[in-house]
């Protein structure tokens, strides 16, 4: 482990809202981690997403399939960057939204309420 990641956390990748919109139509889809918290999931969120507040991360990653692509979203990307690096910490598969929520719905993505 180098200097920055010990400081930083490991590097994790990001991807765009399109890209992860690809992802979800072909193969074996990556589950989507949404970080925010329940009163901003329930105002639009990815089709078949898991709420998991960043602030619960750490008690319930254990609940997260490790042999499955995870790929975090929140809104701006900020807390997803957070929860990615957590997981990919502990040997999670993990990606993050760049932009999140924002990105996707300026994408004209599906949102479902």
């Amino acid at each position: 482990m180098g200097f920055l990641e010990k400081l930083f956390g490991p590097s994790v990748p990001n991807i765009t809202a399109e890209e992860l919109n690809e992802k979800l139509k072909v193969g074996k889809h990556p589950l989507v981690l949404d970080v925010r918290q329940p009163d901003e999931f329930s105002q639009g969120h990815i089709r078949g997403a898991k709420l998991m507040p960043l602030n619960e991360i750490y008690i319930k990653m254990k609940e997260l399939p490790k042999g499955r692509e995870i790929v975090c979203i929140c809104a701006t990307g900020n807390r997803s960057r957070s929860a990615s690096k957590i997981l990919a910490k502990e040997g999670f598969t993990v990606f993050n939204v760049q932009g999140g929520m924002m990105a996707w719905r300026r994408a004209k993505l599906p949102v479902q309420k």
